[in-house]
């Protein structure tokens, strides 16, 4: 197989940096795509999801709000292209989002509220949300959480707030409020119209929101090449 650069950019946020790395990340996910359908735009999401978690199934648990299943694809693709900031709860999931393929600003939240988290005693990562908030970083930004369902919840109440991201990934992970954040997300997401990819279940966490971002990368590559039409 050929090694130019622009296939080892499609690869970058699977680890391939060399043509050995870069067969292995190609054949794992030809193997994924044997398994989804690559039909539509959620399909890559769907593809994606199931390589993060190494389960076909997962590809059955994934969410999307919006008036379809690729609106929030092509709302990500939007931001991306615009160079809008990439925003996340913690730092594992700001280290898993490829530096190729955009330009975007891609931050973290955690760090940033200390001293609201030491006032009201409610979470680091749920205070760090809702100070960034306060200074407008969400205000039409792609808002990623991985980890922490709090946070999702305070991302979920700066949206019912007015607050509108461009594009929510969520898939906090965990046994106590991770479902019921990620529900309580897609809820507000839909009523007020900010398209989001989530997932149902107790499953998720930094890898799968990070590898579902790159998606949103990926296909913002795509649309600046000619390969795709938002």
């Amino acid at each position: 197989m050929t090694t130019d650069s622009g296939e080892f950019e499609a690869y970058a946020d699977l680890g391939a940096t060399t043509s050995d790395a870069m067969d292995i990340a190609e054949t794992s996910m030809d193997r994924v795509h044997d398994l989804v359908s690559q039909e539509t735009l959620a399909d890559r999401v769907r593809a994606k999801a199931v390589h993060a978690t190494g389960d076909p199934e997962f590809q059955y648990l994934v969410r999307f709000t919006g008036s379809d299943d690729s609106e929030p694809l092509r709302a990500g693709a939007r931001a991306v292209l615009g160079e809008r900031p990439i925003v996340t709860d913690i730092t594992m999931v700001k280290s898993g989002i490829t530096g190729r393929g955009h330009d975007c600003d891609v931050r973290k939240a955690i760090g940033n509220g200390a001293e609201l988290a030491a006032e009201t005693g409610m979470t680091r990562t749920a205070a760090s949300v809702l100070e960034l908030d306060k200074q407008g970083v969400y205000e039409g930004a792609i808002a990623v959480v991985g980890n922490a369902p709090t946070a999702a919840l305070a991302l979920a109440d700066c949206i019912e707030q007015g607050t509108r991201p461009a594009v929510v990934v969520a898939t906090p992970v965990g046994f106590v409020k991770a479902a019921e954040s990620r529900n309580r997300l897609r809820e507000v997401c839909a009523e007020h119209g900010v398209p989001a990819i989530t997932n149902v279940g107790r499953r998720g966490g930094s890898g799968l929101a990070a590898g579902l971002t790159n998606e949103l990368v990926h296909v913002a590559s795509d649309v600046r090449d000619g390969e795709v039409e938002l």
